[in-house]
């Protein structure tokens, strides 16, 4: 069959998956609610849209070999999100909370590159914002990728949208930054182009490395890439190199830490330590609930 008539791949009960916890969470930012309540994102070259019916995840336009190859591991189907929780829930009622309440978050395992300049976009900004301009950069500086979409809104060609790979660091490192005007990056151009240059000396291959090796590595190479500080490292190496003890501590987790735990005026050395110890090694997890819980708590309950 042609792809655009594949049947779609049903993958009957997926359990503790959500897509609006699982893509709305502040982890990714390549993905995009849809009328029916799907999902359809870019990663990895390749565009899905997802669907949940009842218990069973459905992905659309997606052969069995991208499955495998790609997709399986993307969506971390593999682990067992139910005992995570119960873990977790087991050594703190506060996070017992916050994993009832963020029940179908999962922790994609992203691209390293392209969460890396996400993240580099993501400071001082917004969630709208930083989709805006990762966007941007991908329509400009992207291979444009055949999705084989053609139904209903999902039309690709004519006047239907188009979908763009995440430019490559020897594409970006080639521009200047005049180029990247028209991205509207503001002073985080300078860090993207600074960092592709780095990055495409061996073509990203240190970079990918990092993914599940030494923590104390990973973060020594990040810090030495242009604009990363401690918070962008902590979310690339738990985002995109399965470092799931790292912890960040941005605005939401800090007042968290603040308002649930008490760690007033606390560096990220002293949360960090006290995540080590309440949360053991799955504190990766632990903070991507709490950072959810709290900011979604505060959405509903603001003015």
């Amino acid at each position: 069959k042609a792809r655009a008539n594949m049947e779609p791949l049903i993958l009957k009960g997926i359990r503790d998956f959500d897509l609006e916890h699982t893509f709305a969470c502040g982890q990714c930012f390549r993905w995009n609610r849809q009328p029916d309540g799907s999902y359809l994102g870019v990663a990895h070259g390749k565009v899905l849209r997802l669907e949940r019916v009842d218990a069973d995840l459905i992905l659309h336009h997606v052969t069995e070999e991208d499955y495998q190859q790609i997709w399986r591991e993307y969506l971390d189907l593999d682990r067992d999100y139910r005992a995570l929780k119960a873990h977790l829930a087991s050594r703190d009622e506060i996070l017992g909370e916050a994993t009832r309440f963020g029940h179908g978050i999962r922790i994609l395992n992203q691209d390293p590159w392209e969460t890396l300049v996400s993240f580099l976009l993501s400071q001082n900004s917004n969630i709208p914002r930083i989709k805006q301009c990762i966007e941007a950069l991908c329509v400009s500086f992207g291979e444009p990728i055949s999705s084989g979409l053609t139904e209903g809104s999902f039309e690709e060609g004519g006047t239907g949208p188009r979908y763009f790979a995440f430019p490559t660091p020897e594409r970006l490192a080639s521009l200047s930054l005049s180029d990247l005007d028209l991205c509207r990056l503001g002073y985080r151009a300078k860090y993207v182009l600074e960092t592709a240059k780095v990055v495409a000396l061996d073509g990203g291959k240190t970079l990918a490395g990092l993914r599940g090796g030494s923590e104390s590595e990973a973060m020594e190479y990040l810090l030495s890439l242009c604009g990363v500080g401690p918070k962008v490292a902590s979310c690339i190496m738990l985002f995109a190199l399965k470092q799931h003890h790292s912890f960040p501590v941005d605005v939401w987790v800090r007042k968290v830490m603040e308002e649930y735990y008490g760690l007033h005026g606390a560096t990220p050395n002293q949360i960090d330590a006290f995540a080590t110890e309440r949360f053991g090694s799955h504190r990766g997890f632990a903070q991507q609930y709490l950072f959810y819980y709290i900011r979604e708590f505060e959405k509903e309950h603001s003015c």
